[in-house]
């Protein structure tokens, strides 16, 4: 666990380091390292710069960024405030320092900030074969909706090497249960 980790709201000048980030947890060869990866699943890019800066200028949307006690960052979520909920996405640890805690602390921080904005859930997609990512979630109390999404296509998300879709799936947010992972 990262006793000294610090989360705040991203900004313009930390973009080209949430794109490295960001692709380096989920495509290549380096992510294979962490247990996040959709390299198995997806050729290309997972973002990339102008699709980020495009977002975060996006009403209703922030990047928490998490940052060691060297100021990197390692960590970040999206979060898109949606009428009474809060969608969140890209939910990403370095592969170097993952399973210490810091997507717990990123997960528990979204939370907050969905409870601090009055949203009544926090939900997401997650693609249907990536079980051990689904049953994280689980243990942290989402359940899946029973909706699913068709996987996006075009190179800005990804080439699948197999057919992909996405499930849905939520946590309701309530004062008591808010960062309560």
């Amino acid at each position: 666990m990262f006793d000294n980790l610090q989360i705040s709201i991203a900004d313009n000048s930390d973009i080209d380091e949430l794109v490295n980030l960001v692709n380096s947890a989920y495509r290549g060869d380096g992510s294979k390292k962490g247990w996040t990866t959709e390299a198995d699943l997806l050729d290309g890019i997972r973002t990339e710069r102008g699709t980020l800066q495009k977002q975060m200028e996006t009403p209703g949307v922030v990047i928490l960024k998490s940052t060691d006690e060297n100021r990197a960052i390692i960590g970040c979520v999206y979060l898109q405030l949606q009428i009474s909920k809060l969608y969140l996405g890209m939910l990403t640890v370095s592969p170097d320092v993952q399973a210490k805690g810091i997507g717990k602390q990123l997960l528990a921080a979204s939370e907050v900030y969905a409870a601090e904005n009055k949203c009544i859930a926090v939900v997401m997609t997650v693609i249907s074969v990536r079980k051990e990512l689904i049953a994280w979630y689980e243990r942290h109390g989402y359940h899946a909706t029973g909706e699913t999404r068709p996987f996006p296509t075009g190179p800005e998300f990804g080439i699948p090497k197999q057919a992909l879709s996405f499930i849905v799936m939520e946590k309701i947010i309530t004062p008591q249960n808010s960062g309560n992972s």
